[in-house]
């Protein structure tokens, strides 16, 4: 039973792909960064703060704190990189009890609420609606009654 166990623990870390850090084969860019700064704070209360920032323009801010319901951390910090195409990228976020809220100028934003409804849209709503009122004009009370002598 233990060779079994032994050999199928190898046959699985034989199939294994290889892995070769951080950087995978679908990063066309062999470059590699410096870290100009890795500051890294761990308080005994839970509490964290991360600040790292690289030659090539990352910059990561990440701060916390165990203050959310029940315990849950509760983190804020913001992103930033240079783009491929030389666009800057910036992104700012909240952690709490409400979820993940990014910021950015990058993401999509919904339409404001009400958003303007379009008139063939309006047409279709007042015909279903009279269609509507039509049938329940014309159709049986669904009640039934005593027949007339």
């Amino acid at each position: 039973m233990k060779f079994i166990i032994i050999a199928s623990l190898v046959a699985v870390g034989l199939a294994a792909p290889d892995y070769e850090g951080p950087r995978s084969s679908s990063i066309s860019s062999s470059e590699e960064a410096a870290i100009l700064r890795d500051d890294r704070d761990h308080g005994d209360d839970g509490r964290y703060s991360v600040n790292v920032e690289t030659e090539n323009g990352i910059v990561l801010a990440d701060s916390g704190s165990p203050q959310g319901p029940e315990g849950a951390v509760v983190a804020a910090g913001s992103f930033s990189y240079t783009a491929p195409d030389g666009t800057p990228v910036i992104l700012k976020y909240v952690a709490d009890e409400n979820g993940f809220q990014p910021q950015s100028d990058l993401l999509p934003v919904a339409p404001e609420f009400p958003h303007p409804i379009p008139q063939f849209v309006l047409d279709q709503i007042a015909k279903a609606a009279a269609e509507d009122s039509r049938e329940r004009s014309s159709a049986p009370s669904g009640s039934y009654a005593a027949p007339s002598k």
